[in-house]
């Protein structure tokens, strides 16, 4: 789903950026002569990589801040430097924002609130007319400014800038998402039929990870911490169900 919410960002981005729709008036690309859009994208993780390979296909200029070395050497080795890759600070962070046309927030923590990155402060001092796509609002978004929209009223304007903070973006194309999310769980769903719950936990890793809740006691550390629950470790509690 970071896959497909990645890649809408930048289709739902540049649609807003049109004039009739509250931004400035700009074609993603640009046209020979006229300079494209400059594109931010805050995250370098599934959600940015993807938004990137669309940003740079609609030939905008693309930027990709991360405060991970290796994610931002991976994404230069993967657009071959077509992409500005950027360590994040906060003031670099605030440079490229404020001369960005289009931003968006591909922030994601596993089982946490999303920073926020972007403060209000810095949203006042952007372009007039300039967009921001919060792929982390399901997790409370990376904007200051952010409050969760829908695909039937996925916008509004805060100090000139549209925000555009659609809550389950992948809903919005639910065909390719639906097949997307079977692709991926398909090949799980069979193993955990086939071998039931208990020992599918103990044979696959992968499902030991993703165990969160058993018995009543938190499993997944990160919604632990953030939700103020005791943990559990995921072995012990599959151990506990032996006993």
């Amino acid at each position: 789903m970071s896959e497909v919410a990645g890649r809408m960002s930048i289709q739902a981005g540049a649609h807003v950026l049109e004039k009739a729709q509250g931004g400035r008036g700009m074609l993603l690309g640009g046209v020979p002569g006229v300079a494209p859009a400059k594109v931010v994208i805050i995250g370098g993780g599934v959600v940015g990589s993807n938004a990137a390979q669309m940003a740079l296909g609609a030939r905008a200029q693309v930027t990709v801040l991360d405060r991970s070395t290796q994610a931002l050497a991976r994404l230069d080795k993967e657009f071959n430097g077509a992409v500005k890759t950027v360590y994040s600070t906060q003031d670099s962070l605030e440079e490229y924002v404020l001369d960005a046309d289009l931003v968006i927030g591909g922030v994601l923590i596993p089982g946490a609130a999303a920073p926020k990155l972007v403060t209000e402060a810095m949203v006042k001092a952007m372009k007039p007319g300039s967009v921001l796509v919060d792929v982390a609002i399901d997790q409370g978004g990376c904007f200051a400014t952010s409050k969760a929209t829908t695909h039937e009223d996925p916008t509004y304007v805060v100090d000139e800038v549209v925000h555009y903070c659609v809550a389950n973006m992948p809903g919005g194309v639910a065909m390719t998402s639906t097949y997307a999310l079977n692709n991926a769980t398909l090949p799980y769903i069979l193993k955990l039929a086939n071998l039931g719950w208990k020992q599918a936990l103990k044979q696959d890793v992968h499902f030991l990870a993703g165990l969160n809740v058993h018995a009543g006691q938190v499993t997944n550390e990160h919604v632990a911490k953030a939700l103020g629950y005791a943990y559990l470790l995921p072995e012990i509690a599959v151990a506990n169900a032996d006993a």
